[in-house]
């Protein structure tokens, strides 16, 4: 089996994978994944206890136990670039064997829940309510870099995407489903939709300041979007990629998000930290029950 470079897979002096900057035992097999590094914190005070506390730039890492649950909880900063650390760091930490640098014979598959923060596509969808995403669909770049295979259902998504928004004149759209395994645990108290992922949070937004839009129609485009009974729901940066990269490489991935922002009735939420965490909360009590 071929060994991975030096170059490609950068472990520091402690063993650690190098962004991350865990060792492999440092690690549950169940990881919540957050945006903002201070909210680390937030989801941990809720563990009954923790075994390990680590940061490194944007990527802080708590990991202990919820009951008898083992649980870690990483954050990932902003935007698919930085969920390609993460993913394909994850990854690495339960796939590669550190000592001889070659893929293990037998895979893990993670479960990588998102707890984040989103906009809402669809006036019915207010403020402070959640949103469990069927799909990501990535209007980003990031995996155009990657080899990947769509089913049926994301094909046809893509397509009809495409078509009704010709977003393809400035980027190649992709789609991911979650994993119905997590999905189906999520459900009650969830709205559900599309969620696509934006590669910035300004103009990929549809937001104006002092710059014009290139695409002026885009949040009309995605509000009106429908194929069957599948419709977009809401918009942030990092669920897609975490879609993509982690069905691609075999884990089990689910975004939520908590709703601060209707961007169709132009309000925002008075509490947005209070609905993250009620959504936290409802999530590790999920987590609990069924993993």
């Amino acid at each position: 089996m071929n060994t991975i470079a030096a170059s490609e897979l950068i472990i520091n002096n402690r063993g650690a994978v190098y962004h991350v900057n865990c060792r492999p035992e440092e690690i549950a097999h169940t990881i919540i994944t957050v945006g903002d590094p201070d909210r680390v914190k937030e989801v941990s005070k809720h563990f009954d206890r923790i075994e390990f506390q680590n940061n490194h730039r944007e990527f802080v890492t708590h990991t202990g136990y919820i009951g008898t649950k083992r649980v870690s909880v990483t954050s990932t900063g902003i935007g698919p670039d930085n969920i390609d650390i993460v993913l394909n760091e994850l990854d690495a930490l339960v796939n590669i064997d550190f000592e001889t640098r070659t893929i293990k014979e037998n895979l893990t598959s993670l479960n990588i829940i998102r707890i984040g923060t989103s906009g809402s596509l669809q006036k019915e969808i207010p403020v402070d309510s959640f949103v469990a995403s069927t799909h990501g669909l990535g209007i980003d770049n990031l995996m155009n870099f990657y080899r990947f295979q769509n089913n049926d259902e994301e094909i046809q998504l893509q397509q009809a995407f495409v078509q009704h928004t010709n977003l393809d004149a400035i980027t190649n759209p992709y789609i991911f489903g979650a994993s119905a395994a997590i999905m189906k645990h999520f459900v009650e108290g969830f709205h559900s939709g599309i969620t696509v992922t934006c590669p910035g949070f300004y103009g990929p937004q549809g937001r104006v300041l002092r710059l014009g839009l290139s695409q002026p129609q885009l949040i009309d485009s995605l509000t009106t979007f429908q194929l069957g009974n599948h419709r977009i729901s809401n918009f942030e940066m990092e669920t897609a990629a975490i879609y993509g990269l982690g069905k691609s490489l075999g884990h089990h991935c689910l975004s939520l998000s908590a709703i601060v922002a209707n961007r169709i009735s132009k309000e925002f939420s008075k509490d947005g930290n209070a609905a993250v965490e009620q959504l936290i909360q409802k999530t590790l009590s999920i987590i609990e029950s069924n993993f």
